[in-house]
């Protein structure tokens, strides 16, 4: 039971975003401000003495999930007051001349059961905290005042890290041009544009969001049925995709292990998928690995794909079965070796599904899709992807890593100096 008594209290949906393209968005200076588009954990923080609660943006508590954040709030933040920000955690990968980077993944891994496991992955890979709005200070609330006054409010504060930030923001055409080529580089998912006479409406898309558009031509490996799915009419919910790419043991970057969605505290997203990919493409000399979904099909369509789908499903307990790249994801004696190795598996529990099945049906590797993305995250589509069109002139061995677009280097250290996971 919280014992605060501010101005603005929770729970409190963020204000949300809708796209936009970047011209566009340029166009419409000097009456926004432009700002990175932080790839971490939505949090409306609110601090009244040393109570902290941290909401997720569907309201839950995440304040357990982050003592590391909480303890930064009391020691940076005002003594009453309520922010609207991104909780990140940044990470220098492997190698000379590494740059550091947000990791998602990491971010995720928060979000677990056990209190010691928390406290622990708070100790090894700490948090920080991008501030981007202030919504309440001291007994004033903010929430029906322009941008402009909102963020004026935030200069005050201070916010220069090395745990808590401002986040930075741009009226410069060429620095926000600048800024969306750049950024992706250490992780960022693009920038937002914010209209400076708007107040903070909770839960509305008044923000604008300019992320990157990509395309990848990808195998296609299973499907998952929807939810609303019956044996009677069977829907199809997610198309499973794939790229060939060497082995964990080639020493190359490895096997994505699909999990969770991009907000915390119970969700889920439709991308989590199963664990290690280990077939072999005779041609490629590499694994098929899975990398994502595509879905947001029509009724109709989703029927359509079952039916259009039917010759390549490969069937339980045959040798092609066995064959099959993605196998072990069923297959207990396969799994546990998995599970072990962090992997998640279809139809297994974890903190992300919370029960969801993720069994799937399993197609023969043999046909091509061409799908839109924005982003990665390490060796997976970092979101959701879109059906382009079917490509029958590819090959699906050669569907490989080498066809995505490399991000130009950015180092993360640049934007939130002395953060934690910046420097090696």
């Amino acid at each position: 039971m919280l014992s605060m008594d501010l101005p603005v209290m929770p729970p409190l949906k963020p204000m949300l975003a809708k796209p936009i393209t970047l011209d566009k968005a340029l166009a419409m200076l000097p009456d926004v401000h432009l700002e990175p588009k932080w790839d971490g954990f939505r949090a409306i923080v609110y601090r009244d003495g040393d109570d902290v609660h941290i909401g997720s943006r569907t309201g839950k508590p995440m304040e357990r999930y982050f003592p590391d954040v909480v303890e930064a709030v009391r020691g940076a933040l005002p003594e009453r007051c309520v922010v609207d920000g991104e909780i990140v955690i940044a990470q220098v990968p492997d190698g000379d001349g590494a740059k550091s980077h947000l990791n998602f993944e990491l971010l995720s891994q928060r979000i677990h059961p056990a209190a010691s496991r928390v406290n622990l992955l708070a100790e090894v890979t700490p948090a920080a905290l991008v501030v981007f709005d202030v919504l309440a200070l001291g007994d004033d609330a903010y929430l029906d005042r322009p941008l402009a006054e909102r963020v004026a409010a935030l200069d005050t504060l201070g916010l220069k890290g090395p745990l808590v930030f401002a986040t930075p923001r741009t009226q410069d055409e060429a620095v926000a041009a600048e800024w969306f080529d750049a950024f992706e580089g250490a992780g960022l998912d693009g920038v937002v544009a914010k209209p400076l006479d708007g107040p903070y409406e909770p839960n509305k898309r008044t923000m604008l969001k300019i992320k990157h558009a990509r395309t990848a031509d990808v195998v296609l490996a299973g499907y998952r049925l929807h939810k609303t799915s019956t044996p009677e009419r069977p829907l199809l919910g997610s198309l499973l995709l794939g790229l060939y790419g060497a082995s964990m043991s080639d020493g190359a970057a490895g096997l994505a292990r699909p999990g969770g969605g991009s907000s915390a505290a119970g969700s889920v997203s439709d991308d989590a998928g199963p664990g290690p990919a280990r077939a072999v493409s005779d041609d490629a000399g590499s694994t098929l690995q899975f990398v994502g979904v595509a879905a947001s099909f029509s009724e109709q369509r989703r029927a359509e794909l079952v039916e259009e789908l039917a010759d390549l499903v490969v069937v339980p307990g045959t040798p092609e079965a066995d064959a099959h790249p993605w196998s072990g994801w069923s297959d207990p004696a396969k799994a546990l070796p998995a599970a072990e190795a962090g992997d998640r598996l279809p139809g297994a529990v974890s903190r992300w599904t919370g029960g969801k099945d993720l069994s799937f049906t399993p197609l023969r590797p043999e046909r091509v899709l061409e799908v839109g993305y924005d982003h990665m995250e390490g060796t997976r589509f970092r979101h959701t992807t879109q059906f382009k069109r079917w490509r029958p002139d590819r090959d699906p061995d050669s569907c490989t890593y080498d066809q995505l677009a490399e991000p130009v280097s950015f180092d993360l250290a640049d934007l939130l100096p002395g953060a934690p996971g910046t420097a090696r």
